[in-house]
C-alpha cells in the first residue's frame, strides 16, 4: 500500500488531500482526426482550464485530478504541469495505452513483455527527459464486449506494470461495454480487483453487470457526468442509487471525463465542475449525506490510487443510509 500520491509536481501525502478528487478526466490531450476536429485541450486551451480547477478548489475544495490522457491520446506532461501550479490543483498524471483506433505503432508487433517493460520504464524514469513521473496505470483501453487482440496485449502490459510498480490501473470501457472482460484480463495477468477501476460504467444501463463489478471487488467509474448526449444524468444517478442500495458504496468513482474543449466552460459546456455543481446536489436530494458524498468523492479515489483493500479506510461502525426518494420502500444502508 502506497503511503504517497505521485503527482506531477512531486509526491503528495495522501493526508494532505482533503477535499473532493476528480477520478478520470483529462487537461491536456489530442485526439482529433479527419472526422473529429474538436477532441482536443491544446496549449491555447490551458488557461481555461487551469482557471476551471483554480475556481473549483476556491469553490468546492477540489483537491485531486487524475489525468488519463496516455500514450498515443497526445498528451503533454508539461502542461499538466503548469496546469497544477497555476491553479493551485493537485495532478496525478497516467501511463498506458488507449483502444485499438488510437494504438501508436509502437504496439504494432510488440510482446506483452516487450510494452510492460515500456511502462515500467516510464514509471521509473519518467515521461520525456525533463517530464513527471506517472501515478496511475491509465487510461487502459478496449472497445465492444471483447477486447482486440491489441488491446489483450495492452491490457495484459498494463496489468503487469501496475504489479511490477505498485500502481493501480483505470480503463476505459468504450460506452460502458466490455468491463467484465476487461476485469478478466487483468486480473489473470495478477492484478488485484481492488487496484482496479473499471471506466465509463454509468454509460451501461445494466445494473447487474456493476454489481458484479463492485462484489468482484473492483472499482465501477461514473465518471462521464454530464455528458447528457451520451447517456442523461437521470439515469446516471438511477444506476448509481441502485448500486449504493446494493451496498457497494465503497466501490464508485465519480468525475465528468473532460475530453474535448467543447466541454469547457468557456466554450459553453458544463466543465469540470459539472459533479459538484449539479450531480451532487441531486444525489443529496435522494438521501445522500456529508459522510457518502466524502466516500464517494474523496476516500474512494485515495483507496483506489494507494491500492489500500476493500475495507481501508472505513470510519469504525459507520454506515451511511441511502433513501430512495419517491421509491415507496424505505433506503437501504450502504456501508461507507
Amino acid at each position: 500500500m502506497n503511503s504517497l500520491l505521485r503527482t506531477v509536481t512531486g509526491p503528495l501525502s495522501v493526508s494532505a488531500v482533503q477535499g473532493p478528487v476528480l477520478a478520470h478526466e483529462h487537461l491536456a490531450l489530442d485526439l482529433s482526426r479527419p472526422t473529429d476536429r474538436t477532441a482536443s485541450l491544446t496549449a491555447r486551451h490551458a488557461v481555461a482550464v487551469a482557471g476551471e480547477l483554480a475556481d473549483l478548489r476556491e469553490r468546492f475544495g477540489l483537491s485531486l485530478v487524475v489525468e488519463l490522457t496516455c500514450r498515443g491520446m497526445g498528451r503533454d506532461p508539461a502542461a499538466l504541469v503548469r496546469i497544477s501550479r497555476e491553479s493551485g490543483v493537485a495532478v496525478v498524471a497516467g501511463t498506458g495505452w488507449y483502444h485499438e483506433a488510437f494504438h501508436p505503432a509502437e504496439v504494432d508487433g510488440a510482446s506483452v513483455e516487450e510494452l510492460a517493460d515500456t511502462l515500467v520504464a516510464e514509471v521509473q524514469d519518467g515521461m520525456g527527459a525533463d517530464g513527471p513521473f506517472p501515478g496511475v496505470i491509465g487510461e487502459a483501453g478496449s472497445h465492444g464486449d471483447l477486447p482486440s487482440e491489441p488491446e489483450v496485449r495492452t491490457l495484459t502490459a498494463a496489468a503487469r506494470a501496475a504489479v511490477t510498480t505498485g500502481l493501480s490501473l483505470a480503463t476505459h470501457a468504450q460506452l460502458g461495454r466490455g468491463g467484465l472482460a476487461q476485469l478478466d484480463v487483468l486480473t489473470a495477468a495478477g492484478l488485484e480487483p481492488h487496484r482496479i477501476s473499471l471506466g465509463h460504467q454509468d454509460l451501461l444501463d445494466d445494473p447487474a453487470a456493476h454489481r458484479e463489478l463492485a462484489a468482484a471487488g473492483a472499482y465501477v467509474a461514473f465518471d462521464t457526468v454530464g455528458k447528457e448526449s451520451y447517456q442523461s444524468d437521470a439515469t446516471r444517478l438511477r444506476l448509481l442509487l441502485a448500486l449504493l442500495e446494493a451496498g457497494h458504496a465503497d466501490r464508485v468513482l465519480l468525475s465528468c471525463d473532460i475530453s474535448r474543449h467543447g466541454y469547457l466552460i468557456g466554450d459553453g459546456g458544463h466543465g469540470y465542475g459539472h459533479v459538484f455543481r449539479s450531480f451532487l446536489p441531486r444525489l443529496r436530494a435522494a438521501g445522500a449525506d456529508d459522510e457518502l458524498i466524502d466516500l464517494l468523492t474523496r476516500r474512494n479515489p485515495l483507496r483506489f490510487l494507494t491500492g489500500r483493500d476493500g475495507t481501508a479506510g472505513r470510519p469504525v461502525g459507520h454506515r451511511t443510509t441511502v433513501a430512495l426518494r419517491g421509491s415507496g420502500r424505505a433506503g437501504r444502508e450502504a456501508p461507507a
